[in-house]
Formats: structure tokens, C-alpha cells, sequence
């Protein structure tokens, strides 16, 4: 290993980890450690102090290996690898050692042995440091062009967001105009502003500008590639067209459940979805009667149990417009539960009210019964406030029903690698710490092809996600994470297994110079999963970072030497 010099950092995380770890006794243990040539505690270590402490006893001490033992690396190993690299170490030889998440959280009533394992955790960190090999990262061009699936308010405000900034941008949408879900809207909350005015001047704002090409009625055929460098193969009414782009943006938006089975909707006449309903009142239908709107319907329940979060403010808005056109219709709303979060929903809440609009808690083991033979005449329900069933008159029932994932959204996430939830809306890597964003880099999402959300929170979306996207067409280049898949090709058999495994298609066979069929790993593509090194059948692939020797010397200490003794003096 020749002279190996390691430095191990311990962090207190305030009381997060010294509240039930015992700090200094772990700190002792690891002194004593082979190859350890100095070890320290700071209360935070990813505070300015703590890492400048790292990088002055990296000098002083002449340490080329470095162990962190605090909180997740998920949020931190960034910060740590910048502190090695200032200091003149490869950022590869860093090695972070959860002891937060892993052991004081979940052992919070356990201090003596959440200690004992925070040392055993120490003890591996240390012993995978020592084996640990400075990396060396590329980088890859990237085209200053952006892919934008999806025409609705999040993707032309994206698309606008990039073309001012320059870069050419590529809008497909596969309907045969702009505007998306908003385009069928009456009035907007909050203000009541007409919904055609936005799109309008979104539509407007795209078209007169010269950076921005716009595919209507057109289709995604493939998408291939990586970060910078995206081929695209677009089905329009002129025919295929292709490109390149080097980053992408989901906005592909969501649709009304059609509520077949549900309220015998499209049984009898009268029976209709609340966005049904809104384009009757854009269309300027004034004869009202009685209207029932039915929240919840299709939501919260089996095989959909997600809240559609605007449903109910939708249904507020529509009842309330019901009653100032006409003031002598009787108006109610059916709820499970008011869902009017922040204030402009709960304001419109508060107006609906005051407008007249009666609500009225249902059960949903006893659900509202629809009476009628061709015409919906009544709606029985059990008003559980009062705790007795009413007959309410109706002419008019509109089901409030959720917004689903638009056809066609699993296809699309197979071709671009990305995933989708259970429900299959598109996941993001992370709602709080990379929102906007896929795991697969270069690729943005915006809008409600990630989840149900206000019109509001769709433009926000897409203002991120092009700034995300921005990012790295502004760099021109984008910087590859060294620890991927490499081939010994010395080694390789080119049995194909790695082929098989990948989930990103990042590795190949080819033939070598003498002719051999041997594995190729893409370091673009690449994730770092693992997969190809775990199916390789004689260690051809090794995972940098995590090679065969750095994993089975922490399996060897903790099979062969026993567990660690942290309060031994």
C-alpha cells in the first residue's frame, strides 16, 4: 500500500450523533488504527472551521487519505471532496462514513451500541481508504440545444426561459396547438384571470421568438445518447425529423381521469367531469339549476390513493362561478376533506362560502348514489356532520376527478432512462435536494408529468428546469464522475453479461486490436451502479471506487479480525 497516511475527522452534528454516540470514545479507538496518522472531532465538520481544519492537518501531517465520519453523503461528500482538492489531494481518496443515518438515528435508545458500531463503521472506512486510488475525471462537450417534450404552460415557459437566454430550442408537442390543460380553462385562480389571456401570451411570446422551433402534432420517436449530447428523432406531419440536443426537458403534463364506472358517468345524461363543466361555463351556458360537484372521485382510493391537491379549489371556483351567474341555483359540494392549502385556496374557499355554496361531508364507505333513469334527477348522500341521509336535487353532477400521467408516459420514460412512481407519474431524484431533476443527467422535468400541481407551480417548474438545463450548455463542457465501470480487457472473456445487466446501456462488446470480442464501458452513460461488476464472471469489471479489493478488505475485517472493542484504553 506504500505510505499510506490516513486522517480521520469525526463529527459531533451537534447533538445528532454525539447525543447518543459517545464522540470520544470512538475518537480514541480510532487513533489506534492501522495506517491512522491522525484523528479529530469537530462539533460540525462541514462547518468553515471543520473543513479548514481538514485541509491545515492535511499539510501538516502530509495525509494523502482522508475518512469522514459524520452524516450523509448524499448532501455532503461534495463539500468534502472540494476540501480534499484545496489541499492538494485527488477528491478520490476521500472516503465518507455515515454515522448519523446509519447508527446514532437508528439507535437513539441504544447509545453503548450505536457507539460500539460507529467505530466498527470507522474501522472499515479506514480500511477501504487504504486502498482507495486517485481518479481521474474527463469531460464531454455539450451542445448549446435543448429538447422540450411537451407544450403545455411548463414547457413554453421553459422554452421561452432558454431561447432568451439564446439557445436554440427544439418544443415538441404532440397535440395540434399549444396551451396544453390550461388551454381548456375558463378563469384562473387566484384573480379569476382568464385562462385564454396567459396562453395567449405564452403562445404569442414562443412564436415570435427566433430561437425557439415549435413540432405540432408530433411525436418523440427516439431519444439516444447522453448529457451534451442527445440524438432525437421526431415523428411530424412533414415527416422524420432528427437532431441533436444536449440537454432535455420533460413537461409532457397530465390529463383528466375520465371517471368511467364511477357515479354512472356516461350512463345518464347530467353526469360530468368538473372540466366538462368549465368548458360549459367558458362556452356561456347561464341556465343552472342544481349542481352537486363529487370531489374525490377516483382519488384516494385503491390503485390511486394520492390527493389530486387542486381538485378542490377547482371545485370551489366552478361552484362559485355557478352561483354569480346564477344567484338562485342551488349549489353543493360533496368533500371527504377540504383540501385548501395556502392562502389563495383557502380564500377561495372562504368566497364560495360567501357565495353561497353549500358543503356537505360524505363517508367514503357510503358514497354518493346518483338517482335518474336517462336524467340525473337526485343525489343521495349521508351527511356525516349530522349523521343523516339527504336527497339534494340535481340537474347537473360534476365529478371532480384527479389528474393522471398522459398515455404514453412509461414509453417515454424507457426511452430517456428515467423512472416513474408507482402511480406513473415521473420520478424526481430528489423533491427537496434536486428537484426539477432525473437521476440521468441532462435530463429536467417540469409541470404535472411530475405530480398533480397548480398552474402556478407548472410555470415555476419550468423556469427551474431550464435554469437547471442552462447549466451546462452556458459551460460548454460537462465533467464526468470518475468512480464508473472500467474493463480489463487483458481479462475479459466478452461473455455479454455486462451487456445484459446494465440498465443504462452504457456498456458494449467490441472487438479489441487482436480481434477479440471484449466489454466497453461508455464513462458518459455510465451510472456507477455496479450491476456489470457484480454479474462479471471472473472480475474483468471493477467499479472504481468500489473495486473487488476495496469491498472485500472491509468484509475480511469484519469477518477475520472480529468486532471492534471502541472503549479498550
Amino acid at each position: 500500500m506504500g505510505n499510506v497516511r490516513i486522517g480521520v475527522f469525526l463529527c459531533h452534528c451537534g447533538s445528532n450523533i454525539a447525543g447518543v454516540v459517545d464522540i470520544a470514545a470512538v475518537l480514541a479507538y480510532s487513533k489506534n488504527l492501522p495506517l491512522v496518522k491522525y484523528a479529530a472531532d469537530n462539533l460540525y465538520t462541514c462547518s468553515d472551521a471543520g473543513l479548514s481544519a481538514i485541509k491545515e492537518k492535511i499539510t501538516e501531517h502530509s495525509l494523502n487519505r482522508v475518512v469522514v465520519a459524520s452524516c450523509t453523503p448524499r448532501t455532503h461528500e461534495e463539500l468534502f471532496r472540494r476540501a480534499c482538492e484545496e489541499a492538494g489531494l485527488n477528491r478520490y481518496v476521500f472516503e465518507f462514513v455515515n454515522i448519523r443515518e446509519h447508527c446514532s438515528w437508528i439507535h437513539m435508545n441504544e447509545p453503548g451500541p450505536a457507539t460500539a458500531k460507529a467505530g466498527e463503521l470507522v474501522r472499515l472506512g479506514v480500511k477501504k481508504a487504504a486502498h482507495l486510488l486517485p481518479l481521474e475525471t474527463a469531460t464531454a462537450p455539450v451542445e448549446p440545444a435543448a429538447l422540450i417534450i411537451g407544450g403545455g404552460a411548463a414547457g413554453m415557459s421553459a422554452a421561452l426561459n432558454l431561447g432568451r437566454q439564446g439557445f436554440a430550442v427544439h418544443l415538441v408537442e404532440r397535440g395540434s396547438k399549444l396551451g396544453g390543460l390550461t388551454a381548456g380553462l375558463w378563469k384562473l385562480l387566484p384573480g379569476d384571470r382568464p385562462a385564454s389571456e396567459l396562453v395567449e401570451t405564452l403562445i404569442s411570446a414562443v412564436k415570435k421568438s427566433g430561437n425557439i422551433s415549435v413540432y405540432l402534432d408530433s411525436s418523440i420517436k427516439e431519444v439516444s445518447g447522453f448529457i451534451g449530447s442527445f440524438a432525437v428523432r421526431v415523428d411530424t406531419p412533414r415527416g422524420e425529423e432528427a437532431f441533436s440536443v444536449g440537454t432535455v426537458i420533460v413537461a409532457t403534463g397530465a390529463r383528466e381521469l375520465e371517471p368511467q364506472g364511477l357515479y354512472r358517468y356516461g350512463e345518464i345524461e347530467g353526469v360530468q367531469t368538473l372540466r366538462q363543466l368549465e368548458q360549459a361555463l367558458k362556452s356561456g351556458k347561464k341556465d343552472f339549476t342544481d349542481v352537486v360537484f363529487i370531489n374525490c372521485a377516483g382519488s384516494r382510493t385503491a390503485g390511486r390513493e394520492y390527493c389530486g391537491r387542486i381538485c378542490c379549489a377547482a371545485s370551489f371556483k366552478n361552484a362559485r362561478f355557478i352561483r354569480e351567474i346564477c344567484p338562485t341555483a342551488r349549489v353543493t359540494v360533496l368533500q371527504r376533506d377540504v383540501m385548501a392549502f395556502g392562502k389563495d385556496f383557502e380564500m377561495e374557499y372562504r368566497r364560495a362560502l360567501q357565495a353561497g355554496v353549500r358543503f356537505v361531508r360524505y363517508d367514503p364507505q357510503r358514497p354518493p348514489q346518483i338517482t335518474g333513469e336517462k336524467q340525473v334527477s337526485a343525489v343521495r348522500v349521508f351527511h356525516t356532520l349530522v349523521g343523516e341521509e339527504l336527497t339534494l336535487p340535481a340537474s347537473t353532477v360534476a365529478l371532480v376527478t384527479p389528474l393522471v400521467p398522459n398515455e404514453g408516459a412509461g414509453k417515454l420514460a424507457r426511452m430517456l432512462k428515467v423512472p416513474v412512481d408507482t402511480h406513473g407519474f415521473f420520478l424526481e431524484a430528489h423533491m427537496k435536494l434536486r428537484p426539477v431533476e432525473f437521476a440521468t443527467e441532462g435530463v429536467y422535468i417540469a409541470g404535472t408529468a411530475r405530480f398533480p400541481g397548480s398552474l402556478r407551480e407548472a410555470v415555476t417548474q419550468g423556469t427551474a428546469a431550464a435554469a437547471k438545463a442552462a447549466a451546462p450548455m452556458y459551460a460548454g463542457v460537462v465533467t464526468l464522475e470518475a468512480t464508473v465501470a472500467k474493463t480489463d480487457t487483458r481479462i475479459c472473456s466478452g461473455c455479454g453479461n455486462c451487456v445484459t445487466v446494465c440498465p443504462f446501456d452504457a456498456v458494449e462488446i467490441e472487438q479489441d486490436r487482436a480481434g477479440r470480442n471484449v466489454s466497453a464501458v461508455n464513462a458518459v452513460l455510465c451510472k456507477g451502479c455496479g450491476a456489470c461488476a457484480a454479474a462479471c464472471p471472473n472480475g474483468a469489471i471493477q467499479q472504481q471506487g468500489f473495486t473487488d479489493l476495496q469491498i472485500f478488505s472491509m468484509v475480511e475485517t469484519l469477518t477475520l479480525e472480529g468486532g471492534a472493542d471502541v472503549f479498550a484504553r
